[in-house]
């Protein structure tokens, strides 16, 4: 078959990614589902055409982790001439609650993986992304001391600090606070992409070129119960596996009564997810931060424009290679 466009899904393998995968494919036929990760987790997509009875789902691997892989995917795509992108989700991220991880390249793994991989994924898609295509990143309520969600506040001191930790930042023992602080990036990066989107679209109105419009947007999913994104805290190795992944899931609509409504299964928040990626209620809608599908504020931190803008300067200037390259994915100065 031949299809129109292209969706990716970056941790499309398991859990929200999965759900909103599954959910895309079916309403988007036409569409190939891209789901990628470092590994299948199994056979994720050959089920999702399995339940669909379809053919449009392909498992890419995808090790953001390492730069070189990364670019190795985006050359990938150019190479199958695969058809235009109409909607990227940056889903994948990882925790590491104890000790000090770093990715191929040196940099500590938790904003490696979560926001500089995905930030050079883009960058490298960019020439493929259909007009008015949407990138939506899965961000987290974990970034915004305000809501409390358990986690240690995030905190943001510069984008260099976060990826070669020196002095208390690294000799910190809990790493759930590099992972709230990765999430504020998720959005911090949201908000800066966003206004160099604009700017660099009223540059090229003003030169008669107009460029593709694309709209950025990060979500909150949620506490999902289910999920093996905490496979890595140590509690969880006394639980077994029937039980988080079948029996905790059952509690949730209580869960949501007495502990917070902002606890959903998988399936509810990848439907979330999907309908942000091509909804057609959010179409031309960028900038925003959602909780599921209702847009709300982020954090105090967030719409610092000095952090913003610290954290885009270091990405453009870090993931790039040479001059060239970073004069393109440094848009809208």
């Amino acid at each position: 078959m031949s299809y129109t466009s292209t969706i990716i899904v970056t941790g499309g393998t398991s859990g929200l990614g999965y759900n909103a995968s599954l959910i895309l494919a079916q309403q988007n036929p036409d569409s190939l589902i891209i789901v990628s990760s470092r590994k299948d987790s199994p056979t994720s997509a050959s089920s999702i055409n399995k339940t669909l009875n379809q053919k449009n789902a392909v498992f890419v691997p995808l090790d953001l982790a390492n730069l070189s892989n990364i670019r190795a995917f985006a050359s990938t795509f150019s190479q199958n001439k695969y058809p235009p992108i109409k909607a990227l989700l940056l889903n994948a991220a990882l925790q590491f609650p104890e000790g000090l991880h770093f990715t191929d390249d040196g940099i500590e793994k938790t904003f490696g993986i979560t926001h500089v991989g995905h930030a050079l994924l883009y960058h490298l898609l960019t020439p493929h992304f259909a007009d008015n295509a949407r990138v939506v990143i899965t961000a987290s309520g974990t970034h915004d001391p305000a809501q409390k969600t358990g986690l240690p506040d995030a905190v943001y001191i510069s984008a260099e600090m976060l990826a070669h930790p020196t002095g208390e930042w690294a000799t910190m023992k809990n790493g759930l606070q590099r992972y709230a602080t990765s999430k504020l990036t998720n959005i911090l990066w949201t908000y800066a992409l966003h206004r160099h989107l604009e700017n660099s679209n009223s540059a090229s109105n003003s030169a008669q070129s107009p460029s593709k419009k694309i709209t950025i947007n990060a979500m909150d999913p949620g506490l999902m119960p289910g999920t093996s994104l905490v496979r890595d805290w140590k509690i969880f190795s006394y639980i077994p596996n029937f039980v988080w992944f079948t029996i905790i899931p059952l509690l949730i609509p209580l869960a949501r009564k007495l502990v917070n409504p902002n606890i959903h299964s998988p399936k509810e928040s990848g439907a979330a997810l999907a309908k942000l990626a091509t909804g057609s209620e959010f179409e031309g809608v960028s900038g925003k931060y959602f909780e599921g599908n209702r847009e709300i504020e982020s954090s105090v931190d967030s719409y610092k424009v000095e952090f913003q803008e610290d954290l885009w300067r270091w990405t453009v200037e870090n993931v790039s290679n040479g001059e060239e390259e970073r004069a393109k994915f440094d848009i809208g100065r």
